[in-house]
C-alpha cells in the first residue's frame, strides 16, 4: 500500500520534467505526507484544459457516492478499472503524484520499524493516481498500487505504481481511455531502480514533519 509519503524536491525540478511553465510559487517541503491532507498533483482539471499542478484531497468519494461510501487512499491496478467506484476516474481522470519517496512498515522483532523507499538516484519518482470530484466539490485522489517488486518486496507485499518517465505523457493523456491500450503504453519503474533504509519511528507520528524523518537510522532507533 502507500499510507504515508515524501515530497521535498522543489517545483521547477518537477515542473521541468513534465515540460510544464515554471510555476512562480513554490512548494513546502513535507516529509511525513499523510492521508486527509492537500496532496501535489499534476492533472487536467478537464479534458480541454492544459497540465497544472494542483492539489488534490488524500481521500477518494466521487460526487455520486452516498454519504457513508469508503473513502479509500489507495485502489489496486487489479480492480481500478472494472471497479463501478473507480473505472470512471480511470478512464478520464487519471493524474500524477510526485514524490522523494514513500514510507512502509516491517514487523522486526514484534515491533513495526518504518522504512524509507526511494529511488537508488534520488530524482522523484511519479505515482499513479487518478482524481474525482468529492461531494463537497473538492477534488479527491486515490494512489495506485501493486505487487511488490524488487527490493520493495523485501518490506511490504505491495507498493505504490511508480511509472517511468515514458509513460508520464500517455498517463496523463485524457483522450486514452481504453484499458487494453494504457496497458500498452504505460509502464512501472524498473524494480532494480529502487533502495530503501530504516528510519526513526518519529514518522509513526503524523504531526511529526522534518528532514531527519528520511535519514538512515540503526533498526529499532
Amino acid at each position: 500500500m502507500c499510507g504515508r509519503f515524501a515530497l521535498y524536491s522543489d517545483l521547477p525540478r518537477l515542473t521541468e520534467r513534465l515540460g510544464l511553465p515554471l510555476a512562480s510559487r513554490a512548494l513546502r517541503p513535507r516529509y511525513n505526507v499523510a492521508p486527509g491532507t492537500w496532496i501535489t498533483v499534476v492533472r487536467h482539471p478537464r479534458d480541454d484544459a492544459p497540465l497544472v499542478v494542483d492539489e488534490v484531497w488524500w481521500g477518494y468519494r466521487p460526487h455520486w457516492a452516498k454519504e457513508k461510501a469508503p473513502e479509500p487512499i489507495n485502489a489496486t491496478v487489479e480492480k481500478v478499472a472494472t471497479s463501478p467506484y473507480f473505472r470512471g476516474a480511470f478512464a478520464h481522470h487519471r493524474c500524477l503524484v510526485p514524490v522523494d519517496g514513500w514510507y512502509e512498515w516491517l514487523s522486526v522483532a514484534g515491533k513495526k520499524q518504518p522504512y524509507f523507499l526511494c529511488r537508488q538516484d534520488r530524482e522523484p519518482i511519479w505515482l499513479a493516481a487518478i482524481w474525482s470530484e468529492r461531494p463537497d466539490g473538492r477534488p479527491g485522489g486515490v494512489i495506485l498500487t501493486e505487487p511488490a517488486r524488487g527490493v520493495a518486496s523485501e518490506i511490504h507485499p505491495r507498493m505504490p505504481l511508480a511509472l517511468e518517465a515514458e509513460s508520464l505523457e500517455p498517463w496523463l493523456d485524457p483522450h486514452l481511455t481504453d484499458r487494453a491500450t494504457l496497458r500498452q503504453v504505460v509502464h512501472h519503474l524498473p524494480a532494480d531502480a529502487l533502495t530503501y533504509w530504516p528510519v526513526s519511528t518519529r514518522v509513526n507520528t503524523p504531526t511529526h514533519d522534518e528532514a531527519s524523518l528520511v535519514e538512515p537510522v540503526a533498526p529499532g532507533a
